[in-house]
């Protein structure tokens, strides 16, 4: 068998744990509203090489995931489950886009009661007419 045959199936291809690991570090860098240009900067490496952690098509290795949890101000912890906040981060996996964290940012901004069950109540007509 050759060298590069050899290597290539010692190399493990990404899988189910590298796109959830790749969602938590995309969560947690439109939570610091840092862009992948800026994270890219920040470890060295190009935006695309940031895009494709985020994807989980390639794997983030021990010694880049310490450089990013630095970069993203969070200890390592923070990209795995086992701790108290496995929940919140689940619950914010969900929302995987820009436009929900913008929304959840100004939502959290809101200090009247009725104002913020009268949304609340918008929001879930709207989500059940989509259906």
């Amino acid at each position: 068998m050759s060298r590069s045959a050899t290597k290539q199936m010692k190399q493990r291809s990404a899988g189910k744990p590298d796109i959830e690991l790749g969602k938590r570090i995309r969560l947690r860098r439109v939570e610091q509203r840092i862009s992948q240009t800026e994270l890219g900067d920040k470890l060295g490496v190009s935006f695309q090489q940031v895009q494709k952690y985020e994807k989980g098509i390639n794997r983030v290795g021990a010694a880049r995931l310490q450089q990013i949890a630095n970069a993203l101000d969070v200890p390592v912890t923070f990209f795995y489950d086992g701790d108290n906040k496995a929940r919140e981060i689940e619950s914010l996996l969900l929302l995987d886009s820009v436009s929900s964290l913008r929304l959840l940012r100004a939502y959290s901004k809101i200090k009247n009661q009725t104002a913020l069950r009268q949304l609340v109540s918008f929001m879930e007509s709207i989500g059940s007419n989509e259906d």
